[in-house]
């Protein structure tokens, strides 16, 4: 039996569905963007693609607490 999914990525079911893009088009979009801070890409992504902000939120959180691992 596997574990609930938690924490940020526990937002992706939904961000998928809600926006029709898969996960990994949005982590490119966050990677490629010019900004770099974690509030300024949250702020970018809700403006420009209309995300809400707890979604902008976990894709940010998510994608940069990858880029610092790797």
């Amino acid at each position: 039996m596997s574990e609930a999914v938690k924490g940020p990525a526990s937002y992706f079911p939904s961000i998928e569905k809600k926006y029709g893009r898969p996960i990994a088009e949005w982590k490119d979009l966050i990677r490629t963007s010019p900004l770099t801070r974690h509030m300024e890409l949250v702020s970018w992504l809700k403006t420009e693609h209309g995300l809400g902000h707890g979604h902008a939120n976990a894709l940010v959180a998510h994608t940069l607490a990858e880029k610092s691992a790797g």
